[in-house]
């Protein structure tokens, strides 16, 4: 079963360090130029997924979750943008970044808390739902466009 087929069915991890390689098996797979909407409750792993990524990007900058400067640009054999949307108000907020202007291609535009700019995140994007088990393990699945989700309980 691919890294693809196992997220979207959900896969648990009981580590960081798992969660981390979890999305480094996702990052070899991740077609370029890839919105990824990252979907969680503070604390359940959203940056240490993104972490993952740039890992398997070669990307060696300590990678922390951009709260305060809203997003963070790491380049490696791909280009991260990883923004923090929990401070913004709307899409019209994320247009005033200008992140459009910064991008280059292969790139992957990691979204925690997308729900707050909901209207900006295009149709395509690939959605990661991150929760908390009641064992205390991350659990993590993917939603695809167009494929419809499993239902899966952690």
């Amino acid at each position: 079963m691919s890294i693809i087929e196992q997220l979207t069915a959900g896969v648990t991890t009981s580590s960081a360090a798992a969660t981390e390689a979890l999305a480094g098996s996702l990052a070899v797979e991740l077609p370029a130029d890839r919105v990824l909407a990252l979907h969680g409750d503070l604390g359940v792993g959203k940056t240490t997924f993104i972490r993952g990524l740039a890992r398997a990007w070669a990307i060696t900058e300590p990678v922390t979750s951009p709260t305060f400067n809203l997003y963070s640009i790491y380049q490696g054999s791909r280009q991260l943008i990883h923004l923090d949307a929990y401070r913004l108000q709307s899409a019209d907020d994320l247009d005033a970044l200008m992140i459009d202007d910064f991008m280059r291609s292969p790139w992957c535009f990691a979204v925690e808390w997308p729900e707050r700019i909901a209207t900006a995140i295009p149709d395509e994007a690939w959605q990661l739902f991150l929760t908390i088990t009641a064992q205390g393990e991350h659990h993590i699945r993917l939603v695809q466009p167009d494929i419809p989700a499993p239902q899966s309980k952690p």
